[in-house]
Order: structure tokens, then sequence, then C-alpha cells
């Protein structure tokens, strides 16, 4: 889940950051009645979506079979919500499977004393029952049973992003360019999803913890704990009190509570910042004037002379200087501090696929250039050495 603001963002603890955010699912007599109690505001959420929710609903005997009786062994991660276990399950029926059988799925289990757990809970329930995209993680049901809230999602394999690009762990390589732009394609189109919905969707709470990583790194957003319907009456925005997590909330928000879909265009032009450097949001181990990586890096972005000084040296040599050059024009208008002039996250989409396009083709312009220099001559000799694009460098096309 989100922090209140004005303190740094929480790390987790467990094995990785994954499905942040409070977790419930439960056991009601009907899903009819269970709708009826979380509200008309929330039935009413997302109805060109899903018209009927199509959960299953779990005991709490169902999930902890399914978990090994929530073993420590099975632990995903650890956060205020309370703890998510790896478990697993028929694919048909959905009913407990023998461990590594069948399919694998993750298991949030409510911390009781979560002070706010039950309202995210809820929420998540809400907004992920109907609301159904490529890009967005899939809720396949809950638990309710007395003070038992839990959720049951797919499982994604390759855990968060966060975790790919921050956690130095020896099983895990650091992400490529092109990886990166295909996860920020992803990540934008479950976000432009949510904007362009017949019930606008306020994410709120959009960072590199919350976008999860499937085998082949298609990303999913996940933790929808925070979400708000978006603003409708032709109203620009919604007033709510100021969550999230520090380095990630717009400056409009946490200035004045007012939440706009483009609150969430700030987020991700954060969260591209962060591919793009190989940085936190917020690191206080960082010398004093680079901590707040946005304050940090904005002055670079718009110097194209000085762009190569932040962009992550892990991918030194896969990315034409054009292509940096564009990301970094794009982070810079998602990171405006005038609303009016961030881009819509469908312009986004398109500004990424553009970026992508672009890179594909340069690679394999390079890669026929190095072909050719790998052509006997005459004499039977090749004309020169071969050089692998990757260690290429930083070159303009």
């Amino acid at each position: 889940m989100g922090n209140c603001l004005g303190s740094p963002a929480q790390s987790t603890t467990g094995t990785s950051n994954y499905y942040s955010n409070t977790t419930g699912s439960s056991n009601v007599s009907s899903n009819a009645e269970f709708w009826e109690a979380v509200g008309a505001e929330s039935a009413e959420a997302d109805g060109q979506i899903l018209e009927t929710p199509k959960l299953k609903v779990f005991t709490f005997s169902d999930l902890k079979r399914a978990t090994r009786d929530f073993n420590s062994e099975h632990l995903l991660g650890e956060g205020g919500f309370g703890k998510v276990y790896k478990g697993w399950l028929d694919e048909k029926t959905l009913a407990p499977s023998k461990m590594g059988t069948g399919m694998a799925v993750a298991i949030k289990k409510l911390n009781p004393e979560s002070v706010q757990g039950f309202d995210e809970w809820q929420s998540e329930v809400n907004f992920l029952a109907r609301l159904s995209h490529p890009n967005l993680v899939r809720l396949l049901g809950y638990c309710w049973e007395d003070k038992e809230l839990l959720l049951v999602y797919e499982f994604m394999q390759k855990g968060s992003l966060e975790n790919h690009l921050f956690r130095r762990i020896n099983s895990i390589q650091p992400l490529s360019w092109e990886k990166r732009l295909k996860i920020a394609i992803g990540a934008a189109r479950g976000l432009a999803f949510l904007h362009t919905s017949d019930k606008q969707v306020i994410y709120r709470d959009f960072k590199a913890s919350n976008i999860l990583l499937d085998l082949s790194y298609n990303a999913k957003i996940a933790d929808f704990g925070l979400a708000k319907v978006g603003p409708s009456g032709g109203k620009s925005h919604v007033t709510t009190r100021v969550m999230g997590t520090s380095g990630y909330a717009a400056p409009e928000y946490v200035a004045t509570g007012r939440l706009y879909v483009q609150s969430d265009v700030y987020g991700f032009g954060v969260v591209l910042l962060e591919l793009f450097t190989g940085r936190r949001a917020v690191d206080s181990r960082r010398p004093s004037g680079q901590q707040i990586l946005v304050e940090w890096a904005k002055p670079f972005l718009s110097r194209r002379e000085k762009l190569k000084n932040i962009i992550d040296p892990r991918m030194e040599g896969q990315y034409s200087f054009k292509a940096a050059l564009q990301t970094a024009q794009l982070t810079l208008k998602c990171l405006s501090n005038d609303i009016r002039n961030r881009p819509s996250m469908n312009e986004v989409v398109e500004a990424l696929e553009r970026i992508q396009t672009m890179t594909v083709k340069t690679k394999e312009s390079t890669a026929r250039k190095s072909l050719h220099h790998l052509v006997p001559s005459r004499h039977g000799h090749p004309r020169a050495h071969y050089h692998h694009p990757l260690h290429m460098g930083l070159h303009a096309t």
C-alpha cells in the first residue's frame, strides 16, 4: 500500500516488494451481498468493463492449505498491510493443490492490526474485480472470514520492477535498455486504460514496487488500494486526503490534496526517470542535493550535452543518443509542474512506442553494417573486425 506522504518510501522485507499494498479476500454468503456491503460508489466504479464481478470466494482453510499453513518458506513479501505468500491452486477448479503442482498464485493476508487495511483491501477488490486489461494484475478471488481478509492474485514470476532496478542480487541481471522500454510501455498502457475508461480511475500510487513482471518482462500494475474514481460532472479533480509515496506524488496533490488524472502522469514520469537513471526516487544514502531524484536529474534532462551523465551506466552502448534524448524530453514533459503541460497517458504510450521502433531499427541497421564487415574481400579475408552493437557505445542516429 501507499504511505502517508512526509516520510520516505518504506521498503518491505521478504524476498520482494510483491503486491506491496494491503490485501484481503473474503468468504461471504454471496457475491451479491459482498457488493452491497462495499457500497454503491464502489459497485459503479467501472460499469463498462465487467458487468458482474467474476471472483472465486475462498474459505480461509482453502488458502491455509494452498500456502502450507502460510509457511514462511513461501513468503514473497511483507509490508504495513501484512504478508504475501506463494500458493498453489488447481488451474480449473481453483481448489488447493500440492506444492509445485497446478497454478502458482500470490496470496495477500491482511494484518488485522492494519488501521486502514480494510478500506484499502475493499478498494482493491472493487477495482480489480471489474477492470480487465493485459497490463493490470489479475485478481482471482478473495476470502473474508471473521477478521481474516485475503486476496488471491495471479503469480508474477519476475517480481517487482523495484527489485530489478535497485536490489543487487546475483540472480538478477541488470535490465537492458530494450527491456526497460518494454516495461515502460506496458505500464503506460495500463495507466492509459484506467484514464480512458468510462469511469476514469486515478491510480494515485504509481511506483516501481507496484509494477510486476511476468517471465517475458510484460509489466502489470498491481495494488489498487489507493485508487480513486476520477472527477465527474465537468470537474477537473477530486479532493482527497493526501496519500501515496514520497518522491512519486505530484506536487499539486501534495500541496492541495487535489487529485487530477495528470497526477498519475507525474508519477509515471518519476518511474521513467528511475528506469533511465537506475536511481531511486528518494535515496537518503546519496550526497546532499542528490537525494530527491527529480530535483537532481531535471537540469540534466534539459541539457543534451549533460544527458549521458545521468543515464544508468549498466545500459552503456545499448541505445542511440537520439533515443535517449527523446526519452529525456518525454520524462521532462511528464514531470512538468504545470499539469496542463503534461501529456496524456495515451500520448505517452505513442511516444514510447516511437522510441522503441527507433531502437529496433538502429539495432537492425548496426547489425547489417557489422555483417557487411564480415563479408570476405576478393582475397578471402574479412573486410574489418566485427563490432557487436552492444559494444559500440553511445552514438547519434
